[in-house]
């Protein structure tokens, strides 16, 4: 070979290789460029220079395009108006400008203006409204459950979410026993902030509504953990307010914790207008709540020194006027009106497992009260992690009731998903209630032939 001869052997097989190595790349080549133009398309005009700059193009665009859209997000995110996180929510929060009306500091506080003869007033109104009966079955009074929050957001990311929850636990038991429901986010006396705020509200629905025969009024931070539980009503035929406690803690030892006013029935009458006349004085905010704390705190056993609260300033005004107030009073422990979380939570799979809804006693609890862990302040007396999670358990064990009507079930106290635990039917309306829920007797409302 002429080439062998000229470069030597050994040298013409390198670049024979390489002549090889070349065809079998030039060949690689064009077969990409035939699958490119396959998959992104020819050139505007089909020409090689315009696929090229097509090729180009898609893959530097596919390149950078992730950190195009970062970089834009986060140039545009200040100034975007459509994005919530960015958008300060106190320009909208900020109260109109003026000054609050003051109460005058020489008279005493009052609730509003005094009303003596509402029994009568109330009692004329009913018979004039014959179709807004006050009792809407035998032995079944019209009841309006209350609650409510602050007009403003919670001071965490999550509050208001555990604050939906808490209502939507509320609506679902009082839709399924016929109550109605009171939820109010305005504070109607600046005076009465924090824990009185519910006074002054409670006063207005009285006088406001008197086809309303017992005002419930419930906590934000507690919920119905029995949906299958009816308040055993005529056991309260003698009587005007009724709360969880006893009897012993609150007369003979006078204990702050003898009785719980997160979760209480008020009936609409004279009587309870006058107690929340007597209830209240403690109640405005400053120096008369200053020093009516360390009252309560010296007469009643256990309580720590802060501001009065109206817990504790019911709890006094029984054990010191038991004779005038007592006799209308009925401390309830037969079942869980109130119950505290800490005992609760840890034992909800044992009532699964040994019992069924329709107790309300520590067996199967009616109220899961989750006192102290505050879920809409920046600050809890309890870890957060603990009561957020017994939040979530509380909520899927009251819904869990609900859901079964409708056959399905959350997958475990801790899940927020849920599973099928009955097959659909042809024949819907055969299914078996087991709850009783669907169509309570107690719900059923007599209807006049005439």
């Amino acid at each position: 070979m002429v080439l062998e001869k000229c470069i030597g052997a050994q040298r013409s097989r390198r670049i024979q290789r390489a002549l090889r190595h070349s065809k079998v790349t030039i060949l690689c080549l064009v077969l990409t460029v035939v699958v490119l133009r396959g998959t992104i398309g020819a050139g505007k005009f089909g020409t090689p220079e315009q696929d090229f700059l097509e090729i180009r193009d898609h893959f530097y665009s596919r390149k950078r395009a992730e950190p195009h859209r970062v970089l834009e997000e986060v140039q545009t995110t200040p100034s975007d108006p459509n994005n919530y996180n960015a958008f300060d929510i106190n320009k909208i929060l900020k109260d109109e400008e003026g000054e609050e009306e003051k109460p005058d500091p020489n008279k005493p506080y009052t609730l509003g203006p005094k009303v003596s003869d509402w029994d009568q007033q109330r009692s004329k109104w009913l018979k004039q409204n014959p179709n807004m009966s006050n009792f809407v079955g035998p032995n079944k009074p019209r009841v309006l459950l209350v609650t409510g929050s602050s007009p403003k957001p919670c001071e965490n990311p999550v509050g208001d979410h555990y604050l939906l929850k808490s209502i939507k636990n509320k609506i679902d038991y009082c839709r399924l026993h016929g109550i109605e429901v009171f939820y109010n986010m305005a504070l109607l006396d600046a005076e009465m902030a924090g824990f009185w705020a519910k006074l002054p509200l409670i006063r207005k629905l009285l006088l406001s509504h008197p086809e309303v025969e017992f005002l419930w009024w419930m906590d934000s931070d507690a919920m119905f953990t029995d949906m299958a539980f009816e308040l055993p009503w005529e056991r309260y035929k003698g009587s005007n307010f009724v709360m969880h406690g006893w009897k012993e803690m609150v007369y003979d030892e006078k204990n702050w914790i003898g009785l719980n006013t997160g979760s209480f029935l008020l009936r609409n009458c004279q009587w309870s207008l006058d107690m929340l006349d007597a209830w209240a004085p403690m109640g405005p905010k400053g120096r008369i709540r200053d020093v009516a704390g360390k009252v309560l705190t010296s007469a009643l056993k256990g309580r720590p020194v802060f501001e009065a609260d109206d817990q504790s300033a019911m709890v006094y005004i029984l054990a010191t006027q038991r004779e005038k107030w007592g006799d209308k009073v009925y401390l309830e422990n037969a079942y869980y009106l109130h119950g505290y979380w800490g005992i609760l939570v840890d034992r909800y799979e044992e009532m699964i497992e040994k019992h069924r809804p329709g107790l309300g006693d520590h067996r199967w609890p009616l109220v899961t009260h989750f006192v102290g862990c505050k879920p809409c302040g920046k600050f809890g007396d309890y870890p957060v992690e603990r009561c957020l999670k017994q939040m979530d358990r509380a909520f899927n064990f009251g819904d869990n009731q609900v859901l079964q009507i409708y056959g399905f079930t959350h997958k475990s106290l801790a899940s927020k998903r849920v599973k099928r635990v009955r097959n659909e039917t042809s024949k819907p309306l055969e299914v078996k209630d087991e709850l009783g829920l669907l169509h309570p007797a107690f719900k059923a409302v007599k209807v006049s032939s005439s």
